[in-house]
Parts: structure tokens; C-alpha cells; sequence
């Protein structure tokens, strides 16, 4: 049976959209990332400032998003992740998102998968799990609540 147990709480923290355009695979946007935290049971730093959220809008209202980013643990471990995910809502939700405007999180339908990378050896055990995120998306961050699946 699939469990789930709380790992951590990501801010990250993002500059403006850079707009792509509208390509063959729907419109193109990079999101970079400036910062942010972790807080969580299992996960505790800092998000680096580097990094991008990798989208792409499609047709259909659906925003298919890759992030990549690294974030320092407390006690100095380097953790690289690539985070995989779907966001969709009313039309009239996503286009306020897209402004960069605030929508109610319940409003948006938006889960990732998360893959760590790691060599520190407090956290090895990031590289052989599987991982679950919700998200909210806010004007100026984005906010994940990620958990291990057991």
C-alpha cells in the first residue's frame, strides 16, 4: 500500500516570466529562480539562486512545467533537483496566473514529481525514493509541499 510522509516545504522565490513565444509545442516561457527556503521534517535550507522553471502552455490550458534548481541543506549538502509537473484550472484562473496575478491555490490544479540528485551522505536517501509535490503558485514565489512515497 502507497503511503506518504511529509518531507519538506519549499519557497522558491522567481523573477519575471521571460516569454518564449507561441512555438509548434504551445507558447514558451522560462521562470527563473532567485532563491528561496526549506523547511520540513526531513529537508531543511536554502534554495540557490539559480535555475529555471521551464514552461509550456499548451493548447489545451494545461502548463506543463520542469524546474531545475539546487538547494543547500543546514548542514551544507548540495542537492540537485529536477521537478516534473502538471498546472491547469478555469481559463480565467490560468490567465491571471500568467499576469503573475494572485489566484486561489484551490482554484488550480497544480502537482509535480521531484528528483534528487545528491552525493552528500546525510542525504542519499533522496536518490531512491520517489516523491510527490503540491503547489500554489503566488505572485512572486512558488510554494511546494513535497512528500516521500513509501
Amino acid at each position: 500500500m502507497i503511503e506518504l510522509e511529509h518531507v519538506a516545504d519549499l519557497v522558491v522565490t522567481v523573477a519575471p516570466a521571460i516569454e518564449i513565444g507561441a512555438t509548434p509545442a504551445g507558447l514558451r516561457r522560462l521562470i527563473p529562480i532567485t532563491g528561496g527556503e526549506v523547511r520540513g521534517p526531513k529537508l531543511r535550507g536554502r534554495v540557490l539562486p539559480f535555475g529555471a522553471d521551464f514552461q509550456t502552455m499548451r493548447a489545451d490550458g494545461v502548463t506543463e512545467l520542469e524546474a531545475r534548481y539546487a538547494i543547500e541543506t543546514e548542514d551544507r549538502g548540495m542537492i540537485y533537483i529536477r521537478n516534473i509537473g502538471l498546472r491547469h484550472g478555469l481559463p480565467e484562473a490560468m490567465e491571471k496566473l500568467k499576469r503573475g496575478e494572485a489566484v486561489d491555490p484551490k482554484l488550480i490544479y497544480f502537482r509535480t514529481s521531484p528528483r534528487f540528485e545528491t552525493a552528500a551522505k546525510n542525504y542519499l536517501w533522496l536518490n531512491r525514493y520517489v516523491f510527490v509535490a503540491e503547489g500554489a503558485r503566488r505572485p512572486e514565489h512558488v510554494e511546494l509541499t513535497v512528500y516521500q512515497v513509501l
